[in-house]
């Protein structure tokens, strides 16, 4: 597969921004599916500060060419300065599903 396939994550601050970025990812067909986690609570150091949030998690199936699209949106679209987009290679998996994630992702 050659990291053909990604699996990217981000985080969002509330299901109604996840939700959106989601719909534009699909709709434009950087990615085949995007799963929206249930609220989880991250915490982490910004500024100085540790900070404990609300959150929801998003997994972004894509190919890996899209990414430069895909990070280009995330950018343009997320609420936070700094957005979470972290993108691990997929090595195996059932080949139906990513012929799927092709056809579905193809202009």
């Amino acid at each position: 597969m050659d990291n053909e396939f990604l699996l990217l994550m981000t985080t969002c601050p509330d299901e109604a921004s996840a939700r959106s970025l989601a719909h534009a990812l699909v709709k434009e067909k950087l990615a085949a599916c995007v799963q929206i986690s249930s609220a989880i609570t991250s915490v982490y150091e910004w500024q100085a500060e540790v900070c404990e949030e609300t959150e929801f998690c998003l997994h972004i199936k894509c190919l890996a060419v899209h990414y430069p699209a895909i990070e280009a949106a995330i950018l343009k679209l997320h609420p936070y300065d700094v957005p979470e987009l972290i993108a691990l290679p997929v090595t195996q998996g059932l080949p139906a599903y990513f012929d799927w994630i092709k056809e579905t992702t193809q202009p």
